[in-house]
């Protein structure tokens, strides 16, 4: 009975430090295990839903006690050589500024994990075509509320942090961008927390809960290596959002 009994013990220990494991998710659709992992297009159509990737996290032991937001950190590999114009973003690159967006509103779903923002949140996000390699790109997203909607978050609870949606626009026809149907793989490499500077506790996550990728088409030979970002203060955060 006592050697039982120590195990069951042992076992709720185990069990408690897996539910308070900071960590982060990346998934198709909707947060960590209740999404997908790989996302296919058959690159027919310049219509239609989005291509939604779910960032998602449970903060560190602890919690925070004034949480206001994020800044993440994601990479795009893709099994070319060189980034396809189809995953060029931005301002004189093929997709302009049509092909990628990014949302915080989760008042419409999904609901399987905690929405803190309550559609409050507000925020943007940078692209860098051929990042480190020329296969590469990185993709920064950073959102916020509002400071009087600051409030805290444990460290039990999966939180969603974005919504990084790849749209259709220029996939066919004329003007379109080639490279729709090529491999990649998308990781989330890291997450910074923020609170206000009197906490002076804006931590970084980096270690997956499920899963830190997607993949696109199957995905590509190899995932790119995290080269982590200098981590910003809120101060930096919030002047994107005045």
């Amino acid at each position: 009975m006592k050697k039982i009994a120590l195990m069951a013990g042992a076992m709720l220990v185990l069990g408690a430090a897996a539910a308070s494991a900071a960590g982060i998710n990346l998934s198709w659709n909707d947060c960590g295990a209740a999404g997908t992992q790989d996302a296919t297009f058959a690159c027919n159509t310049n219509a239609g839903a989005p291509f939604s990737m779910v960032g998602s996290f449970v903060a560190p032991a602890g919690g925070l006690p004034e949480f206001l937001g994020i800044s993440a950190q994601i990479d795009i590999k893709t099994s070319d050589a060189a980034l396809p114009e189809w995953w060029k973003h931005g301002t004189g690159f093929c997709r302009g500024t049509t092909g990628l967006a990014v949302n915080f509103d989760f008042t419409s779903g999904p609901f399987t994990c905690t929405d803190f923002y309550v559609g409050s949140a507000a925020g943007g996000f940078a692209y860098d075509n051929g990042f480190g390699t020329a296969d590469r790109a990185r993709f920064r997203i950073q959102a916020a509320v509002p400071f009087d909607n600051r409030g805290p978050i444990d460290d039990t609870t999966e939180y969603y942090a974005f919504k990084a949606n790849i749209l259709r626009a220029k996939t066919t026809g004329v003007g379109s961008c080639a490279g729709c149907s090529t491999p990649a793989c998308i990781v989330f490499n890291e997450l910074q927390l923020f609170q206000p500077p009197e906490q002076n506790n804006d931590p970084v996550i980096t270690n997956p809960i499920d899963r830190n990728f997607v993949t696109w088409q199957g995905g590509s030979a190899s995932c790119p290596q995290s080269t982590p970002t200098t981590n910003k203060s809120w101060g930096q955060v919030k002047s994107l959002y005045r």
